[in-house]
């Protein structure tokens, strides 16, 4: 099997991103975003998924985190495409319940092709510290866009901001690990239509 693995430079006049990973890791990463708080999610991403992922951003956050956010989303995804090639052999689909504490989040994806986020939470559902729930939300658009696939994320229930981020971002990493895993029984593309 050759290597799934991809790289991107990107840079616009907001931000300059640089991004490497590999869909077959073990999940280490080396992320410096000037986010601490989206430091540590993606550090967790990379870890629950098992891609190994390596995320330099230099970005206008002294604007605000919203460029860099959805920005490091949208090369991610292009990224996880890419190294994913025609997607033959692979799950397609993947499903995950977190638990943080008091939380519980899920996650279903599948690497269809057709991008579409649901992305559920309740009225009132409180920040994390210095980081709103917003970038949460367009971090996820932002990689369902790019990465073309379909991801419905629900939170069932939460009371501390940080706990529902982490709990989002783990069972998105979680669903997607299962998804891009190569099922040894599946021959081609997994579709009846032969592409995705």
């Amino acid at each position: 099997m050759s290597a799934r693995t991809a790289s991107q430079d990107r840079q616009t006049a907001e931000t300059k991103i640089s991004l490497k990973l590999n869909l077959d890791g073990e999940g280490t990463s080396n992320i410096n975003t000037g986010i601490p708080f989206f430091d540590h999610m993606l550090t967790l991403f990379s870890r629950h998924s098992l891609i190994d992922l390596n995320v330099v951003v230099d970005g206008d956050i002294e604007v605000d985190y919203h460029h860099t956010v959805e920005d490091t989303g949208i090369v991610l995804g292009e990224c996880i495409r890419e190294a994913l090639g025609d997607k033959s052999g692979i799950r397609r689909y993947g499903q995950a319940y977190i638990p943080m504490d008091e939380t519980l989040s899920r996650a279903v994806i599948d690497l269809s092709n057709r991008p579409h986020l649901e992305f559920r939470t309740p009225s009132g559902t409180p920040d994390a510290q210095n980081f709103p729930l917003t970038l949460v939300e367009e971090f996820c658009r932002a990689l369902t866009a790019n990465l073309r696939c379909n991801l419905h994320i629900e939170l069932l229930y939460g009371r501390d901001g940080h706990h529902i981020a982490e709990a989002i971002f783990k069972s998105t990493a979680r669903a997607l690990r299962a998804a891009l895993e190569n099922d040894p029984r599946m021959i081609g593309i997994p579709s009846t239509k032969e592409v995705l």
